[in-house]
């Protein structure tokens, strides 16, 4: 028994771990489109990191461009996330920060949509690099094209996509608990082998261990 709960206790620190790895994976993913009137629209931009023990210095500048086609210094991060000094009128109080603390992610989101917050949304992501004595930086631009409506479209795809998600996690958890269910049945059955192997050793008359039978003579 205790062989089994030190096997059940491996498998679910393995498993945890696995899944915290996973977690910690940096992974750009495209932002929504479509904006619905007076919700919350979170406009997505990423930049990963190649190699995580390399620390750099970060600069985000989101711009947008409306009908007009004046594009427009709406949010900024510098050191911390702000409102330009200069921002027009429209978008202060409007827009959040919706980043990660590592700054791989460095989303915002914007508060109470309306039809004029449709148009073209740029993330310029600045990193500035220092090694020693040689300085490096590099730049990403990520273009979002948001159309606000008044009502949400329906998704099949995205639908199905969740659907499928949920099957298989029900099913790799399904899996996991027939494989800790099989690990404890064989070695159960290994354990009452060894006992049993054990007890008809012991009821052996002591005589007959010492003197298994008498000699053959040929």
């Amino acid at each position: 028994m205790t062989s089994h709960m030190r096997l059940v206790l491996h498998l679910l620190l393995l498993f945890i771990f696995a899944v915290q790895e996973v977690r910690l994976v940096c992974v750009e993913v495209a932002s929504d489109t479509e904006a619905i009137i007076g919700r919350v629209m979170k406009l997505t931009c990423s930049y990963c990191m190649k190699r995580e023990e390399i620390s750099a210095e970060t600069k985000v500048d989101w711009f947008f461009t409306g009908e007009d086609k004046r594009k427009v210094l709406i949010y900024q991060y510098d050191r911390e996330p702000q409102e330009p000094k200069d921002v027009e009128m429209y978008w202060k109080g409007r827009l959040t920060w919706n980043g990660s603390k590592d700054l791989q992610d460095v989303s915002i989101s914007i508060l109470n949509v309306t039809l004029k917050d449709s148009g073209t949304y740029e993330c310029e992501v600045s990193r500035f690099f220092e090694f020693d004595s040689f300085k490096h930086s590099t730049t990403k631009k990520t273009t979002i094209n948001l159309k606000v409506k008044m009502k949400a479209s329906e998704d099949t795809t995205a639908l199905y996509s969740e659907i499928m998600m949920y099957v298989l996690l029900v099913f790799l958890t399904f899996w996991l608990l027939m494989e800790m269910i099989y690990c404890y049945r064989k070695i159960s059955k290994s354990e009452e082998q060894t006992q049993d192997t054990a007890t008809d050793y012991l009821a052996i008359p002591s005589e007959n261990k010492e003197n298994p039978g008498p000699a053959v003579m040929e």
